[in-house]
């Protein structure tokens, strides 16, 4: 039984970074600068806001003033990112699936956020919001300065200041 538990986790565990090329995934793309596959964008940019919405709608239940106002924004602007690249998608310019799941990383980030009350969730929550947000600059950056789908680059390139913004915001939450 165990040899088939332990299969099963490798499986899952597997199968988001599957979609992903060797070099995004590995992060040899994030250590010299290089722009990310198209494929690989969307899939990192949209599971990137699933996270994004999932982990600030429990911020809202949970987070003290500051922290649910930090994740309403975050709420309303990744939102309005995923659809933005949803219509991207949809007129044809881009040649991808976005995913309908966070990757398995994510879900077990939540899912130990999920397991905390009080300052040890805010604690928690605002660490993991400044790591989203320097994982996204650095992803947007990249492929609006070197993709290779003009519709998705100029996305990548209007989409980047408010993700900034998001990091700057979410740096000064424990301050």
């Amino acid at each position: 039984m165990k040899p088939f538990l332990v299969a099963l986790f490798v499986v899952l565990n597997a199968a988001p970074a599957l979609a992903q090329s060797a070099a995004e995934k590995s992060g040899v793309n994030a250590l010299v600068g290089a722009a990310p596959r198209t494929e690989d964008f969307v899939q990192e940019a949209a599971t990137g806001d699933l996270f994004e919405i999932a982990s600030s709608k429990l911020a809202v239940e949970r987070g003290d003033a500051a922290t649910k106002s930090f994740a309403q924004t975050i709420i309303t602007d990744h939102q309005k990112t995923t659809e933005e690249l949803k219509q991207i998608i949809a007129s044809k310019r881009v040649h991808a699936t976005p995913p309908t799941a966070m990757t398995a990383s994510q879900q077990k980030t939540l899912d130990a956020l999920k397991a905390l009350q009080g300052g040890d969730f805010a604690k928690q929550y605002h660490s993991d919001q400044v790591s989203a947000h320097k994982d996204a600059v650095d992803l947007f950056q990249r492929y609006g300065r070197g993709g290779d789908n003009a519709d998705l680059r100029a996305w990548a390139l209007k989409t980047e200041p408010t993700l900034k913004h998001h990091l700057q915001m979410a740096r000064t939450l424990d301050k």
